[in-house]
């Protein structure tokens, strides 16, 4: 017959060796879900609509603000656009090469806090405009980095350097040609075959050449005031959008919190009003149409992980998933 003080002691180790385990299936399901209906509603009743473009907010359910638990480096992350306005981060051409050089840029952190950098955000200046081709974290104090870029003004490399300049994301379509294919070649033609479809010229064939418009930038800023004026009046419990312009769903953002939405939304705002600008009818899409695309991101992982590969992508960054964008 066992003793009372061992029949406790085991009772103990067993007890903790359940709770281990049940912990680990915990943290297992909540890093595999995260990014699914598990965790995230997508808010049908609460969109926006402007003009050329409507917007449905997606929530995270349960906590505010979180899908899942959020590493201390995750929560201090400061976006590339902040980043470059408040000084932290210095870009520079890598060298005086075109042949080189074009598809690098040089970035040094000179803050105490991580900088988070989105493919397809747009940088202008330097010898050429460029595109960010990755998803990426700048660590603190990092002296340098080698970002990845590409071209988006084909036509002109510059004897000097221009100060680089944050100019928002690019739009949903060229972000796909990007994140697929990350070809210059391809990248260049669908830029060309966007400023012929708006009647758009520019000598150097920039991709930014529509935003230099008198008439687009007066359209953009209506745009942009009206749905960060619905940002501001919202809960502010969103991580994320999906957007419709006319017949077509131009794509999907969703971060791991409320922050890094907030924090990146200006940018990507500016992507989809872009294409709803240029391209953009009023939103017919039905909310069943919708939901069967948002079906193919949200139901599982394993759904969600094929659909990216062709149609998006995945940014994970300390074990977490961090962002997915679809188009």
């Amino acid at each position: 017959m066992l003793s009372a003080p061992l029949y406790n002691r085991r009772q103990v180790r067993a007890g903790y060796c359940f709770l281990v385990i049940g912990l680990l299936v915990l943290l297992c399901l909540d890093l595999s879900a995260q990014f699914t209906y598990q965790k995230l509603l997508v808010d049908y009743d609460n969109s926006w609509e402007y003009k050329n473009l409507k917007i449905i907010p997606i929530r995270p359910k349960g906590l505010p603000g979180t899908l899942s638990s959020v590493p201390a480096e995750v929560s201090q992350l400061v976006p590339f656009r902040e980043a470059i306005q408040k000084g932290y981060v210095t870009v520079q051409e890598r060298g005086s090469s075109s042949i080189e050089n074009v598809h690098w840029l040089s970035v040094y952190n000179n803050s105490d806090k991580p900088v988070y950098i989105s493919s397809g955000e747009i940088l202008e200046g330097g010898r050429q405009d460029r595109v960010v081709t990755k998803d990426t974290v700048l660590l603190p104090k990092t002296r340098r980095m080698d970002l990845p870029v590409m071209c988006v003004e084909e036509g002109r490399w510059s004897e000097k350097d221009k100060k680089f300049i944050h100019k928002g994301m690019a739009n949903t379509g060229l972000r796909k040609v990007l994140d697929v294919s990350r070809n210059q070649v391809l990248i260049w033609k669908e830029i060309d075959r966007q400023l012929q479809e708006d009647s758009i010229k520019s000598k150097t064939l920039s991709y930014l050449a529509t935003r230099t418009d008198k008439k687009f930038i007066e359209a953009e800023n209506d745009y942009l005031n009206f749905f960060r004026k619905q940002l501001s009046q919202s809960d502010s419990n969103i991580v994320g959008v999906v957007c419709i312009s006319g017949d077509k769903i131009l794509g999907s953002d969703i971060f791991l919190t409320t922050d890094l939405f907030l924090n990146q939304s200006d940018p990507l705002l500016l992507g989809y009003i872009d294409q709803a600008i240029s391209k953009g009818k009023k939103p017919e899409v039905s909310d069943d149409k919708i939901k069967k695309y948002m079906d193919q991101i949200l139901t599982d992982e394993k759904t969600q992980k094929e659909f990216l590969q062709k149609n998006g992508k995945q940014f994970f960054f300390k074990d977490k998933l961090i962002h997915i964008s679809s188009y």
